[in-house]
């Protein structure tokens, strides 16, 4: 990439040098900025299926673009009551609550469209910027740290008005303008499609793993064995001389103590587990060893985890004991394999029952071929879990390139041409 001749001190820390031709400009001095004003709010009970226009809400921001098929709509009276905020073709939205800063371009408006109370609306007047060019601009270092130094240390979850339209930013040439967003459109999508092959690649290697674990536990390491029907009607076939017992011949199954919320602590001694992970710490602790914990209760009840120390758990979690001779890590397999979230009450709030799980039927090998099966499957894990850490990685270093990308073409770190 090539540099610009000549630079000069922005006076700004976070953007530095900028191109001597260029300018620099607020969003104040040439733009439109209109959001729905608060007492003209929409209730949920006017987002409406169908209707006269849509209504744009910060979750049908996709990719930089609105994704009209996500769209709730409103009625012509509420469309009408707020010209402001009727928006065109080409218009530039950025969600101002929650998480602020995203930013999505209107483009294939096929009728009447408004905004939601959590988005701006920026239409750039005067010529002084093209929304494409902004479009880059607001994904850029540029504009998130200018946020980062506007919280001064709070916990912003709202962006205003009067803070956004002092935000500062590099101005160039119409030409350069657009051929910065043009070259932008073409490199991000080419590493957006790297990423995209590359998170298929990791989806497809936890599927080869899903995969290993389950014909291994369900199966065994032979395939030649002669084999027997289970009686369990997802599992099918199994080895001969495997044997079929519910979970309660193998293991003691009991639910967590209760604890509540006030009383964990971000450190200290004890570690708090819940179905779904560790949830704070705790001046003690129920257990001592190495045990499985099943997720209890909510929407991810059924999780798999293993637990080892003393530790306190807590009435979310169910702690599998297994008895002697069974081989934990084996069994921790299976159940990953049996998914128990299907095994859950439906409710507003889905548990698992106890007594359910203490009674499915389960396939068991002997102890020998548990510990084979388990030094096969952490194998495989490894020689996996290698190629997935690589690939996350592959996608780290892409992200952080695109970022630098952006920053330095907005920037004008770097001179983007017609012919980059």
């Amino acid at each position: 990439m090539r540099k610009y001749p000549e630079y000069k001190d922005s006076g700004i820390e976070w953007i530095g040098e900028i191109p001597i031709k260029w300018d620099l400009k607020k969003i104040k001095h040439g733009s439109y900025v209109k959001g729905r004003i608060g007492w003209k709010g929409l209730k949920s009970d006017e987002f409406l299926m169908e209707g006269f226009a849509y209504l744009i809400t910060g979750t049908d921001f996709n990719n930089g673009i609105v994704n009209w098929n996500t769209c709730y709509y409103i009625d012509q009276e509420r469309y009408e009551e707020d010209p402001f905020i009727q928006l065109k073709e080409g218009d530039l939205l950025i969600t101002k609550d929650g998480t602020i800063g995203k930013v999505a371009l209107v483009k294939g408006l096929k009728g009447y469209a408004c905004l939601n109370s959590g988005i701006f609306l920026v239409r750039p007047i005067n010529g002084t910027y093209d929304t494409e060019f902004l479009y880059w601009i607001l994904n850029s270092n540029v504009f998130t740290d200018f946020i980062n130094y506007r919280k001064s240390g709070s916990t912003i979850s709202h962006l205003y008005q009067n803070v956004f339209i002092e935000f500062d930013f590099p101005v160039p040439s119409l030409k350069e303008r657009k051929t910065i967003a043009n070259f932008l459109d073409h490199k991000t999508r080419q590493i957006d499609d790297l990423i995209a092959k590359k998170e298929r690649l990791i989806a497809l290697l936890k599927e080869e793993r899903t995969a290993v674990i389950n014909q291994a536990v369900t199966k065994g390491l032979d395939p030649n064995l002669p084999m027997k029907d289970s009686g369990i009607e997802w599992l099918g076939e199994i080895p001969e001389y495997w044997k079929v017992k519910k979970i309660k011949h193998i293991g003691f199954l009991k639910s967590g103590n209760g604890i509540k919320s006030d009383q964990l602590e971000e450190s200290g001694e004890f570690p708090v587990y819940g179905g779904n992970g560790m949830r704070g710490y705790f001046s003690e602790y129920t257990h001592d060893g190495e045990y499985i914990l099943i997720g209890r209760q909510g929407a991810l009840c059924g999780n798999i985890n293993l637990v080892s120390g003393k530790f306190w758990a807590s009435e979310h979690a169910v702690v599998v004991e297994l008895y002697d001779p069974y081989v934990l890590k084996w069994a921790m397999a299976l159940f990953e394999t049996m998914n128990l979230n299907q095994y859950s009450i439906s409710a507003a709030q889905p548990g698992l029952s106890v007594e359910k799980v203490n009674n499915l039927k389960i396939p068991v090998p002997p102890l020998s071929e548990q510990n084979d099966i388990m030094i096969y499957v952490q194998e495989k894990d490894e020689l996996l879990n290698k190629s997935i850490s690589t690939y996350k990685l592959q996608i780290e270093l892409l992200q952080e390139y695109k970022t630098s990308l952006i920053n330095e073409a907005v920037t004008g770190k770097i001179m983007v041409t017609d012919g980059t």
